[in-house]
């Protein structure tokens, strides 16, 4: 029979504090010789550790550090390459993430949830992160960001007019996208193309450039009553989702809504709304097997979240146990192991 598992606590591993050296060797002989101690299941068999997955020991062995990486979630990072490049913020850490597809990670949640405005703990999140006090008080949690064309800036009525100004008087696109199929959408100029890939679009096309937030909301609410203007999310995760040709859907909807794209100039002026002719821009995300049933995880409904990273779109991590949607718990307090 191999060494008692007893005896490898005499072992060390460089780089592993040695009080943590043992749990290591001893996952380790489990992994490798299940069947000396009985074990025909082990906690990680379902991120396919057992039988033996070399791989994913290699990553637990050569990465110890992750076991201790603890702090506060915010939305994933993207740039866009081929594929999408991710990074998950935990803290001050940033941790890489395409290359962990096909590894099994795990996120515990402590129980902790902290504003990702003001720093205050908090029972609930609200609003994708904040605390209650911050939810009432702060433009960005108001409805008008939702709705932009419900803005009440001229109303005197702005939680935040200095805000505003930085943030609701700046050039605006209105795009489409092609997430779950066609859809119109409006974003900063400095948020492309980051809005697209936190969507989950495989094509985008903007379409116009305006001069407000309001005057997106406007834009976007004409064009809405002949096309979506929300992504299934379900559909954009399973993969089913066709090549379109947006430019012609452009043209087609520009064509339907010249009437009030005009009543808009008007309104707001002819400096005020350009209408663009881009080039389509193509969006590929690192997935290796894309779920053929949706099944979610809830760190308020459990605070363990393991599984087998096969991939990630939007702001979803795709688990072989579920897909989680990191942005919606921004401010979560998680370790990842």
């Amino acid at each position: 029979m191999s060494e008692p598992v007893s005896s490898l606590d005499k072992h060390s591993i460089p780089g592993i504090p040695e009080a943590r050296t043992s749990e290591f060797y001893r996952q380790a002989f489990l992994y490798t010789h299940p069947s000396d101690y009985g074990a025909k299941t082990h906690p990680y068999d379902r991120c396919s550790l057992y039988p033996y997955n070399a791989r994913s020991f290699h990553h637990l062995i050569q990465s110890p550090t992750n076991n201790d990486m603890l702090g506060t979630l915010r939305k994933l990072r993207t740039e866009l390459n081929d594929p999408v490049t991710y990074q998950l913020p935990i803290g001050d850490n940033l941790q890489p993430l395409n290359e962990l597809i096909g590894d099994c990670i795990r996120l515990h949640h402590t129980g902790k949830i902290f504003c990702i405005h003001c720093g205050r703990k908090t029972s609930k999140s609200f609003s994708q992160g904040f605390c209650y006090p911050c939810f009432r008080k702060l433009a960005q949690c108001d409805t008008c960001i939702v709705k932009p064309e419900t803005c009440h800036y001229d109303a005197g009525t702005c939680r935040e007019p200095e805000w505003a100004q930085s943030h609701c008087f700046q050039p605006h696109y209105v795009y489409l996208a092609n997430s779950s199929g066609v859809k119109v959408g409006i974003t900063r100029e400095n948020q492309i193309p980051t809005r697209w890939m936190d969507q989950g679009a495989i094509q985008a096309l903007p379409i116009a450039k305006v001069n407000s937030r309001f005057l997106s909301g406007l834009f976007e609410v004409a064009l809405a009553e002949h096309i979506a203007d929300k992504t299934n999310w379900r559909t954009m995760l399973k993969g089913d989702v066709s090549p379109i040709d947006l430019p012609a859907r452009r043209d087609e909807l520009l064509s339907t809504c010249k009437a009030k794209i005009d009543d808009l100039r008007i309104r707001f002026g002819e400096d005020s709304l350009e209408l663009l002719d881009e080039p389509v821009v193509d969006i590929h995300y690192p997935v290796e097997v894309f779920p053929t049933k949706v099944s979610t995880h809830n760190f308020d409904k459990k605070p363990d979240v393991s599984g087998q990273l096969m991939g990630i779109k939007g702001q979803y991590l795709m688990l072989d146990t579920g897909v989680i949607n990191i942005r919606k718990f921004a401010g979560y307090e998680i370790e990842l192991g």
